[in-house]
């Protein structure tokens, strides 16, 4: 449609509006034409079956997303080998900290729905481990569910609370009830803290914290192990934590930090509050707080300030601190005594990264869930008696296929030097002719750490290469990383990721014509401003949950959230930022762009597949099309953004996504080989 207007004195065209409304016939008709083109042409492709083959093996590896120590018992989000959901499990911890061989399931969220759509999306038990708040949703949505499961009993009881996306429980110590988040019906904001009491049905429970400095600021709780205080940690944008403290008996409220630009993460200890803050610490600071007296200037550091190591996830386990450290996006541990001695730690990890820190201060317990490139994510348990961590190996499962992992680093467009981790199986070389997949995100504060990606390991498994960047944006090298790919800044990003593409071909380690981008949300618009900015990069681009409209992206959903991250297009000078590298407003008539794959969900509740279907159209539109360079969007349904999405349902879009790449990059006959019976 001819469709201009304009914004801030510019003229901005939007041609593709209309695609917005996923609820209209037009709408619902143009996805499934898309789909079954989409649908028809993937089917086809020869190594299809043979990706999903080997997916299907690697996704079916047993593998943890997070676990509690609460009572005496470890409750683990698991998905066992060959599930479809991660179901939660209750382990019993023996007297050396080991799991024990009972392992009982509590709750598979998979049995709940006929494809497996129902996923947990997050749980807390109460202090001693007899129940346990858990939220569900179908079909991708995160619009969570909470209910209170009996862990004697395996049964839930009558209580239902909706409007618990992402909640933060804090259960009362005696059990009476807990503290959670919640949003008002229909709201995407305004998240309140209100008490639940265990006798009530939980209609009209009370607010008990509501001060948002904006309606999207975001506020989670924890209350003290006796009961006397409440700590409430507000998120207001994506560097600033404000930390409020109510004391419960006098019913009075203390402002410990707010309208400071750092990252603050305390929680109860035994004499007062520790944690985590970057408040004149960038990379992260570990200190302790006297209830007494908690401005911050009254703060003592207990764990430094270092240069090149940034502070991570920590826990409290009786007298001492277990900490995660990072060195370059590569994790390991290290253990603090309360009195600022260091203990030790874990050498000799490897790259991984700790996912979560878990510690029990009443039973002494510690747990890390470790995640790697080259095998599943998985439980580490602390041996007192040695002071080592062991992996909890209990599930047994098939071997993931041999990965080497180099760590490089390469210089960006103004010379700034970008981290570079590079997989590929041992017995490949990197080289012009081999087929690799380049991936990033440099965002959020988020760092490209190791993790499981089933993709990358099938890729590998098949003799390609994959290479994934720590761009600017993200928190490879703490706050100032951060700071340095946000907002005005964030061409920052896109040039990192160019450049890496470009030093991996100068470098003999690649060739533009056997390259693939890919990257999802904030990573989706990572790719999509590559293809537009340099679409001589690479031969094919996946594009998964992308956005891409960033003249229009807060107006819907939850979007608005991240204006802080990107710029608010409602201001003139934000605008112009965004404007600048806006992918679908960048598309450019009788342009030889890459081919590309977009993926989307229709119950996404965080990017609007709108989005990937206005750059698909556009794309499909504008470019010079030819059927070797095919542009194709591919909606699912009973999907969201990822969280929840089944194993099955993994597998067959990995299927899709792989052969897709391979088959752009003239290399699918040869990986299909590989898959069937070359090295592993």
């Amino acid at each position: 449609e001819e469709l201009t207007e304009t914004i801030h004195g510019l003229p901005v065209s939007d041609p593709y509006r209309w695609l917005e409304d996923g609820e209209s016939s037009a709408v619902v008709e143009w996805v499934a034409a898309q789909n079954r083109f989409t649908r028809q042409a993937l089917d086809a492709r020869p190594s299809r079956d043979a990706w999903h083959e080997r997916l299907s093996a690697l996704v079916a590896l047993p593998t943890v997303l997070g676990c509690s120590l609460r009572g005496g018992r470890c409750f683990v989000l698991e998905r066992r080998s060959g599930a479809d959901q991660f179901s939660l499990v209750e382990r019993l911890l023996s007297t050396d900290s080991t799991l024990a061989d009972r392992r009982r399931t509590l709750l598979d969220p998979a049995s709940l729905a006929t494809d497996a759509a129902v996923a947990i999306d997050w749980f807390e038990p109460d202090a001693a481990g007899g129940r346990v708040a858990v939220g569900m949703s179908e079909g991708g949505t995160e619009q969570s569910v909470l209910r209170v499961l009996d862990v004697s009993t395996g049964q839930f009881d009558q209580l239902v609370i909706r409007d618990t996306r992402a909640a933060s429980v804090a259960w009362a110590p005696d059990g009476s009830g807990f503290w959670y988040t919640r949003y008002p019906a229909g709201d995407q904001y305004h998240r309140h803290v209100r008490w639940h009491s265990m006798s009530t049905h939980g209609d009209d429970d009370p607010v008990v914290f509501d001060r948002l400095p904006t309606p999207e600021a975001w506020p989670d709780v924890q209350v003290s192990p006796d009961g006397s205080h409440l700590l409430v940690h507000l998120a207001v944008g994506w560097l600033r934590t404000d930390v409020h403290l109510l004391d419960l008996t006098a019913q009075t409220w203390q402002v410990l930090v707010e309208g400071v630009d750092a990252s603050t993460s305390l929680r109860f200890g035994p004499n007062g509050l520790v944690g985590r803050t970057t408040i004149d610490a960038p990379n992260g600071r570990i200190v302790t707080v006297d209830l007494a007296r908690p401005q911050v200037e009254q703060w003592t550091t207990l764990v430094p300030e270092r240069e090149g190591i940034v502070l991570g996830e920590f826990g409290l386990r009786g007298d001492e601190l277990i900490v995660a450290v990072s060195q370059v996006a590569v994790d390991s541990i290290e253990r603090w005594s309360l009195d600022g001695l260091r203990r030790g730690g874990e050498a000799g990890m490897g790259p991984v990264s700790i996912v979560q820190v878990e510690a029990d201060s009443t039973s002494g317990h510690a747990a890390v869930v470790v995640s790697s490139f080259a095998a599943p994510t998985s439980l580490w348990l602390l041996e007192p008696s040695t002071g080592s961590w062991v992996i909890d190996r209990s599930d047994g499962g098939g071997d993931a296929p041999a990965l080497a992992v180099s760590q490089l680093s390469y210089p960006s467009l103004d010379g700034t030097e970008i981290g570079l981790f590079v997989m590929h199986r041992p017995d490949v070389v990197p080289a012009a002719d081999v087929p690799l997949i380049l991936n990033g995100y440099g965002g959020f504060a988020i760092t490209e750490s190791p993790q499981w990606i089933p993709n990358l390991a099938a890729w590998c498994a098949a003799g390609g290469v994959w290479a994934i960047a720590g761009l600017r944006g993200g928190h490879e090298h703490g706050d100032r990383w951060h700071q340095a790919g946000r907002r005005h800044l964030k061409q920052n990003v896109f040039d990192d990721f160019h450049a890496a593409g470009d030093w991996l071909v100068a470098q003999g380690m690649a060739s533009h014509e056997r390259m693939a981008l890919v990257g999802g949300s904030n990573g989706g618009l990572l790719v999509g401003a590559a293809l537009t900015q340099r679409p001589d990069l690479a031969r094919a681009v996946w594009c998964a949950v992308p956005l891409l409209d960033m003249v229009r992206f807060p107006n819907f959903l939850i979007a608005r959230l991240w204006t802080d991250e990107y710029g608010d297009p409602d201001v003139a000078e934000e605008f112009a930022w965004l404007y600048a590298y806006s992918p679908y407003h960048a598309v450019e008539s009788a342009t030889e762009y890459p081919s590309v794959l977009f993926t989307t969900a229709e119950g996404d509740t965080r990017v609007d597949p709108l989005h990937a279907r206005k750059m698909a159209a556009l794309l499909q539109h504008e470019s010079a099309r030819s059927d070797e360079r095919p542009v194709m969007v591919w909606q699912a349904s009973r999907a969201g953004h990822g969280v929840g999405k089944p194993a099955s349902m993994r597998c067959a879009e990995g299927a899709d996504v792989l052969s897709f790449l391979a088959w752009q990059l003239g290399t699918e006959a040869d990986m299909a080989v590989e898959l069937q019976g070359g090295p592993s």
